[in-house]
């Protein structure tokens, strides 16, 4: 017994983590977003943040960016929703969420239904929102279409991620 748990600890330690690590010039855990980023409602361009990555798992046949709002309602509030994204790309130009993707690449409806990042826009008096922007590793190209609704592919996400990694930045609107 002991020399069958000695050999899976040993088969443990070999194994590498699959641990992404997801960064932006823009933005930062638990800092606002800048005002080009924040909605046009609120003075801002919809400019989606710059993002760069590494980490990702060998295995991976694609990745997904997605920005969320958990604090948004009930359902919360999906801001952007980005699938296809080929698997060896390690980063995003800020600006590509209303323009071009790497090839391959598509948007898919936010909770506005368009296709295309829309930038924090919290109801004045709501409080910190917290926008949950996600990298996933996917190990399969995603089954899903266009006009998917975002909070269906957030879940397809969930389940067939792979590895993800996150990076909450926050805005608040007092008045």
């Amino acid at each position: 017994m002991k020399s069958l748990c000695l050999a899976a600890l040993a088969v443990l330690a070999a194994t590498p983590a699959l641990a992404m690590d997801l960064k932006s010039t823009d933005v930062a855990q638990g800092t606002s977003f800048p005002v080009n980023e924040i909605c046009a409602r609120y003075g801002g361009g919809d400019v989606s943040p710059a993002l760069s990555w590494s980490g990702v798992p060998s295995n991976a046949q694609s990745l997904a960016i997605t920005v969320f709002d958990p604090d948004a309602g009930s359902d919360g509030w999906w801001h952007w929703v980005v699938v296809d994204i080929p698997a060896k790309t390690t980063a995003l130009a800020q600006g590509v969420g209303t323009g071009k993707l790497p090839d391959g690449a598509r948007h898919l409806e936010n909770s506005n239904g368009n296709a295309g990042y829309h930038g924090p826009c919290p109801p004045a008096g709501s409080g910190v929102h917290h926008y949950q922007i996600t990298l996933w590793a996917l190990g399969e190209k995603p089954a899903l279409e266009a006009n998917v609704r975002p909070a269906d592919a957030g879940a397809y996400l969930e389940k067939h991620a792979i590895a993800k990694a996150r990076l909450t930045p926050v805005y608040l609107k007092e008045k």
